[in-house]
């Protein structure tokens, strides 16, 4: 097991990687704060491992609430049963909640985490390569709106994540896929070494080897503990994790939230980005080449939709919480292995970047 610790004074936390942790109940119980425990999970992960957590909670009052799985149930409404559950069993500002599943359950347990009682303990189990690379760890929560994804939200730390990498054994190819947009991310904001591993070593990783699994899971942790550390609240380095994520939350809403995973809308944005950093004298042609050979060989899509025009993409990108004064800022890459702060760009390249690279 690899320990990693995310540094923030008091409300510092572990992140716990490594196969097997599901079966370890110390590891899970010394992080809980009170005999009330509500465990929230998606009717899909629990099937498999619901037990698997349940069976190390014999004498506490626990509570569990299944949701349907799905981006397009990341809603206000799905919170509110997370709610009513709590009201219900009468539970009280110390108890905890677990959150058990992938990117969604986990925003939204963190959310309901953050708001029931102005806030309970949380930990965190994700059960996706994205959840545990990425959306796990940081404290970001929330839901979407119609009008935006991820508009509302707290920021809210857990007491641990418990990244078991055996969970991945059931994950479909498909989310493991989109997990990887989130390594590859890393590796441009940051990290040009883990960029150049994954040029080199993808074949590896679609093939479920679990070393590489575990190099990959602990950098890319490894890489958002630092920034997290470094600025929790996202007034300024933090923001350099949304590399791609302005034009892919627009693909999400724009195409009704489930169409695309969040890490497939993430490749197509890295694409967009990359073009535009090249049209603003940044990136090589070379190097965006060499960006969407990377993903192409992670089998990640990086064509746009073609249901999607111009202006919408302009429309929904203007709701991001990055923007300011009503213009569009993006995290750019000034380089492969470093990224921007956000950055105005002139709407006429936008344009010229969505005309080119949508068609």
């Amino acid at each position: 097991m690899k320990q990693l610790q995310v540094e923030l004074k008091e409300k510092s936390y572990p992140i716990y990687i490594g196969s097997g942790l599901l079966q370890e109940k110390e590891l899970l119980v010394k992080h809980i704060k009170s005999r009330q425990v509500i465990v929230v999970t998606n009717t899909t992960v629990g099937t498999i491992y619901l037990n698997s957590v349940l069976k190390h909670l014999d004498g506490f009052q626990v509570e569990v609430i299944e949701l349907p799985d799905g981006e397009q149930f990341k809603t206000l409404e799905y919170v509110t049963k997370i709610f009513d559950k709590l009201l219900e069993s009468k539970f009280n500002r110390s108890a905890t909640l677990i959150a058990l599943g992938g990117g969604v359950i986990g925003d939204m347990g963190g959310f309901a985490a953050a708001c029931y009682q102005r806030g309970i303990p949380f930990i965190q189990i994700p059960t996706t390569v994205l959840a545990q690379v990425d959306s796990s760890v940081g404290g970001k929560t929330g839901v979407n709106h119609a009008l935006g994804k991820n508009m509302i939200g707290a920021f809210y730390q857990p007491q641990c994540v418990l990244a078991d990498m055996d969970v991945l054994n059931t994950l479909d190819d498909r989310q493991l896929i989109a997990g990887i947009a989130e390594i590859i991310k890393y590796g441009l904001i940051r990290d040009l070494v883990l960029f150049e591993w994954l040029e080199n070593n993808m074949s590896l990783l679609l093939q479920r080897d679990s070393n590489a699994l575990a190099y990959v899971i602990e950098r890319s942790c490894a890489n958002k503990a630092e920034i997290v550390a470094e600025d929790e609240f996202e007034s300024g380095i933090r923001a350099i994790l949304n590399l791609g994520h302005t034009f892919g939350h627009a693909i999400e809403t724009g195409m009704g939230y489930g169409k695309y995973l969040h890490g497939e809308a993430v490749a197509i944005g890295i694409g967009f980005a990359s073009d535009l950093s090249k049209r603003m004298g940044w990136l090589s042609k070379e190097e965006v080449d060499r960006i969407i050979a990377l993903l192409k060989s992670a089998k990640l899509p990086v064509v746009p939709p073609k249901e999607m025009a111009v202006e919408q993409y302009i429309d929904l990108m203007a709701v991001d919480k990055k923007n300011i004064d009503g213009k569009i800022r993006l995290i750019l890459l000034e380089s492969i292995g470093k990224a921007t702060l956000p950055v105005s760009v002139e709407q006429s390249l936008l344009e010229q970047t969505l005309r080119s690279y949508a068609g």
